[in-house]
């Protein structure tokens, strides 16, 4: 097959720490590059206000006329405080995103030779996502069983030998340097994603460039930031994942700050396991 290829980015943080320069470098490559689609995993604003949502919606539609681009929230897209905990329901969490990004917060692409399905997992302040650590309140995520299941049925109805790709905002694999997992109950979370028969995830949310496989079956690719706060102060990162009927290849883009672009930096090969008959 003629290897599918994906751009996936995450945290722009348009508002406050987002580097213009790395979009505008970003931008031109995937350009110049016409990937089968474009993947933003999350954060694109810094506390969800109307300008920042505005120029993040620029963004996309900018990347769209490129490749076919698939957007999820992150949790800096939620107006978490306006109902903490559900107290006001949920739907007023999403009332700026929903306005700029459309109702649905986990959309779909369905283009040839793969099918692309994201999952919620920002929720805000909320009873699935919290931990022991005060420090993780309106940070980490959770992946409700409903969100599972509606990415297991849409993958099952594909057709069969399909690229199956879930997203979602938070890190599903350990950060190298932060030692932290994104989501709340992260061993059943990868359970379910695993059953959900996705070759590939991707993800955001940790501010470092990563990949790795879930019970070695399940390649996850994890993408930077472009803001100055990346772990480590490491330069700032995106992924072009390239898939054939063989391997799972995860090309980190880093920044070259005197050479204003990305280049390549590390890459990660995977043989592609498939999971049951598809």
């Amino acid at each position: 097959m003629t290897p599918i290829i994906l751009a996936h980015v995450s945290d722009l943080h348009f508002g406050r720490d987002v580097n213009l320069e790395q979009v505008a470098a970003f931008e031109a490559f995937v350009a110049s590059r016409t990937p089968d689609a474009i993947v933003v995993a999350g954060d694109l604003t810094q506390r969800a206000r109307h300008g920042e949502l505005q120029v993040a919606k620029a963004f996309a539609d900018r990347l769209a006329r490129t490749a076919p681009t698939l957007v999820v929230p992150g949790n800096h897209d939620v107006q978490w405080w306006a109902s903490p905990f559900g107290i006001r329901g949920s739907d007023v969490k999403y009332a700026k995103y929903r306005r700029y990004f459309g109702v649905d917060l986990s959309p779909r692409l369905d283009i040839e030779g793969v099918v692309i399905a994201s999952a919620l997992t920002s929720h805000g302040v909320a009873a699935g996502s919290m931990t022991w650590n005060l420090n993780d309140m309106a940070v980490k995520g959770h992946l409700p069983e409903e969100e599972v299941e509606r990415v297991t049925r849409y993958f099952e109805a594909a057709p069969r030998g399909v690229l199956r790709v879930a997203v979602l905002h938070h890190n599903v694999l350990r950060g190298h340097i932060s030692a932290r997992m994104g989501l709340a109950h992260w061993r059943q979370a990868q359970l379910r994603l695993k059953a959900t028969g996705a070759d590939v995830i991707l993800c955001g949310h940790d501010h470092q460039e990563g990949s790795g496989q879930i019970d070695g079956t399940v390649v996850v690719s994890t993408a930077s930031t472009f803001t100055a706060r990346t772990r480590g102060r490491r330069p700032a990162a995106f992924n072009m994942v390239s898939v054939d009927d063989e391997s799972i290849s995860v090309q980190h883009m880093r920044w070259e700050r005197d050479l204003q672009r990305f280049k390549p930096s590390d890459l990660a090969k995977y043989g592609r396991v498939r999971l049951g008959k598809r």
